[in-house]
């Protein structure tokens, strides 16, 4: 079965024909049976209505209403663990996406890959949200190692195995391909029809992308230290450890010249000393980390079994 969960908030205007572009797709009966879920992340519009009128005419459609909005990563959760398909594909309620792709991206998923990312080469978004988005998301590639051109699009399709292995939260919905990349599961992209707004206004503006910034440091920091903390937190300790004693050396040096001034008020000391304090707080709180991980973490998420095999005799009939 295929799961397409679709997060939305005051989408009304777009929900119906969406549905029908849905329905178009899979009539071919070459893609097997499929599932829609539309999860309403608090909307204040008519969603939620239309969303349950198309559950009444179509059996293949579910919903979800949330009781406020509590975000597209807690909407797309919710989604994931709802769904019963063994692939699943999200995509946006703002027609944008445009779901004629969907043969497109099983097609490259199978037999190769475990996530493909829809790329928006051509976009039809304002250049302020254009521009900076291209550097954002070749500072993704760069720092986390997971090449792609549009980290943003929310045009995607997973297998079953990456969502249960890789959990979000906040807004981390954009770097799942990243974080399923850091367990070692294969990520693709392909070129996606990206379509104008018919209805609506966007619901993304700049804090979006401050957001964006924090979240990838985040990131940065689950998929290289999240197992060990003190390798980051104890390299930088010890750098400024170093750079302290080096500078109280050179203090103590000049103390011992009879012919120098006092040091008591050279700047160099007061750095120095800093460095020396910060740099033991830093090393004192990569060892605390590393307890709570120690205390905290499962066996299961140190690794990703791709699959495994065992012998087809039954070895007490051996015996």
């Amino acid at each position: 079965m295929i799961s397409v969960v679709i997060p939305l908030h005051n989408e009304a205007e777009s929900l119906t024909q969406l549905h029908a572009e849905l329905d178009r797709v899979f009539a071919d009966d070459a893609l097997g049976q499929a599932e829609i879920l539309f999860v309403d992340d608090g909307s204040r519009d008519d969603s939620w209505n239309v969303v349950r009128k198309l559950v009444k005419s179509d059996s293949r459609v579910r919903g979800i209403r949330f009781r406020r909005n509590f975000g597209k990563a807690a909407a797309l959760t919710a989604g994931f663990e709802a769904a019963r398909g063994s692939i699943v594909f999200t995509l946006d309620g703002d027609l944008q996406d445009d779901p004629a792709e969907i043969p497109r991206f099983l097609a490259k998923l199978d037999p190769d890959f475990d996530v493909i990312s829809g790329w928006k080469r051509k976009r039809h978004d304002p250049w302020h949200k254009v521009y900076p988005s291209r550097v954002f998301n070749g500072m993704v590639s760069y720092l986390t190692g997971c090449h792609l051109h549009d980290h943003n699009c929310g045009f995607k399709v997973y297998r079953r195995q990456v969502l249960r292995e890789v959990g979000i939260y906040g807004e981390l919905h954009r770097f799942v391909p990243v974080l399923a990349h850091a367990k070692g599961f294969r990520v693709g992209e392909i070129e996606v029809n990206h379509r104008p707004r018919q209805f609506g206004s966007s619901k993304y503006g700049v804090a979006r992308f401050i957001k964006g910034l924090l979240d990838l440091i985040t990131v940065r920091f689950l998929t290289r230290f999240s197992q060990r903390p003190l390798h980051i937190l104890g390299a930088i300790g010890l750098g400024l450890l170093s750079l302290g004693g080096l500078g109280l050396l050179y203090m103590a040096l000049l103390w011992l010249n009879p012919t120098n001034r006092p040091i008591g008020d050279r700047p160099l000391l007061l750095y120095s000393a800093t460095f020396l304090g910060v740099g033991t707080q830093l090393i004192t709180l990569g060892i605390l980390a590393e307890l709570v991980t120690s205390y905290n973490i499962r066996a299961g998420d140190t690794y990703s079994i791709a699959e495994t095999v065992e012998p087809t005799d039954n070895i007490e009939e051996t015996l």
